[in-house]
């Protein structure tokens, strides 16, 4: 794994999703700012706290493209061709702001922080000292408690056609988490039609740090169905697995022999309700990976799209990935073009540190201190399965 954490002394070289939904009590005030059935991104014109919210748009020569909103650092569509030259839109979300915000699943899509996964009872110290992060996932604290990243209107600037910048100060303390944290996060669609994420984080105190995407897949297009039939390969020879509350137990286990073997291409739904009780904790995968291999240059993981043919890869300077199989999607939104959210239509395979890190001294650490700059990236490449 290539360190994250580097320190400022040093030249940086450039370098880069659930997990049970939550509700969220925020009070946000919001202005509808233009006629969005003019314009679709009008949707996305809002005034929430004081800051103004848009709708932006990156692609490359191919005519890959990604539509994001500041409201959150959200992907809210992807753009790729499958098997028949189609474009399809591989990414679960909503048509407006205000879709994002009242869902009762709030992290489609989102950028996560200040510390992705689980915090076990949103306890963890650090130089001795005790933090306590808002719980909104009783008892735990996850993706970064109830006013997470996914919550705050981003700064953003659009560098060129291909490129969006995001940038947030997350300030001492917010949401229980130590040291005012300079956020910037760098989305990009490469010209090998890849989704690319850049994450760098910097620190007044120290802190624990683990950044990710949320967003939700179906490689078959979204109202296509389940994606129980999508093919997925996984090279990680271990797993960390889960108490009820799905907090690591601190043990690393082979996957041999179990559902969560995915070391040759198996279909997601091939051994999901097998009698497994760390199925039955998840209520299907929801499991951190310990990836074999992290250095951007290797596909850690693919899944293909069983109808289309589209063909995602995952590459990662992470150590681990967050499989999640969709099992707490629960029918009760209306996404895009009217479609529901019903359970398992989508899937996230989220880069990561793992879950209670900061608890679990035997995992790769998250501590990020004054002097040092985190600095990650993962990319999602799309092709067509031959």
């Amino acid at each position: 794994m290539k360190k994250v954490f580097k320190n400022l002394s040093l030249i940086i070289l450039p370098a880069c999703i659930s997990l049970a939904a939550c509700n969220q009590s925020t009070d946000k005030k919001k202005t509808d700012m233009t006629d969005s059935t003019k314009n679709p991104s009008a949707a996305f014109e809002q005034t929430i706290n004081g800051k103004q919210t848009h709708l932006y748009t990156i692609k490359n020569k191919n005519g890959v493209s990604a539509t994001i909103t500041n409201y959150g650092g959200r992907v809210v569509s992807l753009f790729v061709p499958d098997k028949d030259g189609k474009i399809t839109d591989v990414v679960i979300g909503f048509e407006s702001v205000e879709g994002f915000e009242k869902s009762t699943e709030p992290y489609f899509g989102a950028t996560i922080g200040r510390f992705g996964n689980r915090i076990a009872k949103g306890h963890f110290k650090l130089d001795g000292k005790d933090y306590q992060s808002s719980i909104n996932n009783p008892p735990n604290t996850l993706h970064g408690g109830k006013n997470g990243y996914q919550s705050v209107v981003w700064d953003a600037k659009q560098i060129d056609s291909s490129k969006l910048e995001l940038t947030y100060l997350s300030k001492d303390m917010e949401e229980g988490f130590p040291g005012n944290l300079t956020v910037k996060v760098i989305y990009s669609i490469t010209d090998d039609n890849s989704f690319k994420a850049e994450y760098e984080a910097t620190t007044d105190k120290n802190t624990v740090v683990n950044l990710t995407n949320h967003a939700f897949f179906n490689l078959n297009g979204e109202g296509s169905g389940t994606i129980l039939d999508h093919v997925l390969q996984l090279a990680a020879d271990n797993y960390t697995p889960v108490d009820s509350t799905l907090i690591p137990t601190g043990k690393i286990e082979t996957v041999k022999g179990t559902p969560f073997d995915f070391s040759i291409p198996t279909a997601i739904g091939k051994r999901i309700g097998d009698d497994n009780q760390q199925l039955k904790n998840g209520k299907g995968y929801d499991h951190n990976f310990v990836l074999n291999k992290h250095d951007i240059k290797t596909p850690i993981a693919t899944i293909t799209g069983d109808k289309t043919g589209i063909k995602m890869e995952v590459f990662t300077e992470e150590p681990g990935i967050q499989f999640y199989s969709g099992n707490f999607m629960q029918s009760k939104n209306v996404m895009k073009r009217g479609l529901k959210d019903d359970p398992r239509t989508a899937f996230a395979l989220e880069t990561q540190h793992f879950p209670d890190s900061p608890n679990q001294p035997n995992f790769p650490s998250t501590e990020l201190k004054p002097g040092q700059v985190y600095k990650t990236q993962s990319l999602y490449k799309f092709s067509v399965a031959k």
